[in-house]
């Protein structure tokens, strides 16, 4: 398994956003508003990522006082990293369409101004779900052995 690449995520991202911008071109004016806060669920799954790569860090490092970490358990927790981190990235460019389509017309529609609040909601949320995405994928990296041949 290789580790994700920013290019996988900024081509899903640039797909998402350009897909949420050409829908809400179609169909802005027909949608009800975003919900203010909409954005905070990928803010929770950042958090998961954050702490299961702290715990999963010192338990691969072999802290003292850590548990060893089985091999299934590191491979299901970088799963989890890169769906996290391809999740975020298809969100953020999802929200980023969205504001990019709401700062030009929120004089034109009342509901432009609260969907522009909960696109900044949800493009901060999922930066933050693909920071902490790569940081679990890292600290699931084994570390590297010093090994000296004689």
């Amino acid at each position: 398994m290789r580790f994700t690449k920013a290019r996988d995520l900024l081509a899903a991202g640039l797909i998402a956003g350009l897909l949420a911008h050409l829908l809400l071109r179609l169909a802005y004016s027909s949608l009800a508003a975003l919900p203010k806060l909409a954005g905070l669920t990928l803010l929770v799954i950042a958090v998961v990522d954050l702490v299961l790569g702290f715990t999963l860090r010192a338990r691969i490092l072999r802290k003292p006082g850590a548990k060893p970490v089985e091999p299934l358990t590191a491979a299901r927790a970088v799963a989890l990293a890169k769906a996290s981190s391809l999740l975020g990235a298809i969100m953020l460019g999802g929200w980023a369409g969205v504001l990019i389509y709401v700062l030009p017309v929120r004089e034109e529609f009342d509901a432009a101004a609260n969907d522009m609040v909960s696109a900044i909601v949800g493009v901060v949320c999922a930066a933050l779900l693909i920071a902490s995405a790569l940081w679990l994928e890292h600290c699931c990296k084994t570390p590297h052995s010093t090994r000296t041949d004689s």
